[in-house]
């Protein structure tokens, strides 16, 4: 589930699925196979639940996880479509309380976009602020040119 009613009809904590804690990671080969059978049944499942109802000129879609969501945002938007990967280091996801798990940190949901994706914009995050700032002004400006 990708949505806090959705989560709630499975009895899940919104919260604390966000955070790298021992909750998350005991429902998630759950998640990844319910979000796999949604997938399946209607590829822009996920996709059109994350822009429905929106009416705002620029919107953010984060967490965007398979090749086919790139494509969908892509389809439907065109040119209007901005993809943003945000990288860190292994060091730093490990500082971050990350801990690669077998069958979930090597799958499809998890690194589907690691190849095929030509990316408009890379930003590294990798605890320096500064330099955070400094990758992130150029893609902001550009996002005001929607405005």
């Amino acid at each position: 589930p990708t949505d806090p009613l959705s989560l709630q009809e499975h009895g899940l904590d919104f919260q604390r699925l966000l955070d790298a804690s021992s909750y998350k990671e005991t429902f998630r080969q759950d998640m990844i196979r319910w979000g796999e059978e949604k997938r399946r049944a209607d590829p822009g499942f996920f996709c059109r639940t994350a822009v429905e109802g929106a009416a705002q000129p620029v919107w953010v879609v984060s967490d965007t996880r398979r090749l086919s969501d790139v494509e969908w945002f892509r389809d439907v938007y065109g040119d209007a479509v901005q993809t943003v990967r945000v990288v860190a280091t292994e060091e730093t996801r490990k500082r971050r309380n990350w801990v690669f798990v077998a069958g979930v940190d090597d799958a499809e949901s998890e690194c589907g976009l690691d190849q095929g994706v030509a990316f408009d914009w890379v930003v590294t995050n990798d605890g320096d602020e500064q330099s955070l700032d400094e990758q992130l002004e150029p893609l902001l400006q550009s996002l005001r040119g929607w405005l």
